[in-house]
């Protein structure tokens, strides 16, 4: 069962390792939602750091854009719009989500309570985050599915979720103690 949303939560952050279900609870929810994954680096500022191959792990991200953009969402900012990321072209695109003033809103991404300077001053944004948890076999067949459905080749895409993804996931479960309430959505069906 998928708790409520505490009384006085402006910003409900969801974490969890990629595929777990993010996004997709998130969404359930039925409030707006400003994702992480619309502050990755573009692939030409990813191919200039030296980072394409590594493109999803916590350093491809603009954690401090981010954190900048929720100070806004929190300070109940007028005409705060978030950028998104278009999984058919694999890019961000800025400008895209608009987020209102008031109400509550989520934000969903695998690094929000990584114990690292430039994503510490995101979590300190957020008000409660939860970390989603999901049979690790599932999480994988989902991840690969996901891969091919925009592209790559069934190999391409197992080969990605070990050597990118996995190194991912376990970041983000070490960061699980920190969470202040851990979902179980072994079962759940949106």
């Amino acid at each position: 069962m998928i708790p409520a949303v505490p009384a006085g939560t402006r910003l409900l952050g969801i974490t969890g390792a990629p595929g777990a279900g993010k996004s997709t609870l998130a969404a359930s929810l039925g409030l707006p939602v400003v994702p992480m994954d619309g502050f990755h680096y573009a692939d030409v500022e990813l191919v200039r750091r030296g980072l394409r191959d590594h493109k999803g792990a916590p350093e491809t991200f603009d954690a401090e854009g981010y954190a900048a953009l929720l100070r806004r969402v929190r300070a109940r900012e007028p005409d705060v719009v978030a950028p998104m990321f278009e999984r058919g072209l694999e890019q961000p695109l800025a400008g895209a989500i608009p987020v209102p003033a008031t109400g509550r809103i989520v934000t969903e991404g695998n690094y929000l309570l990584l114990d690292e300077p430039r994503w510490r001053v995101v979590r300190a944004e957020i008000d409660v985050v939860w970390h989603l948890v999901l049979d690790e076999e599932v999480r994988v067949e989902r991840l690969v599915a996901r891969h091919v459905s925009f592209g790559k080749t069934p190999d391409a895409a197992r080969e990605w979720v070990e050597r990118v993804d996995g190194a991912n996931a376990r970041l983000v479960e070490a960061a699980r103690d920190r969470a202040d309430l851990v979902v179980d959505l072994n079962g759940w069906a949106p």
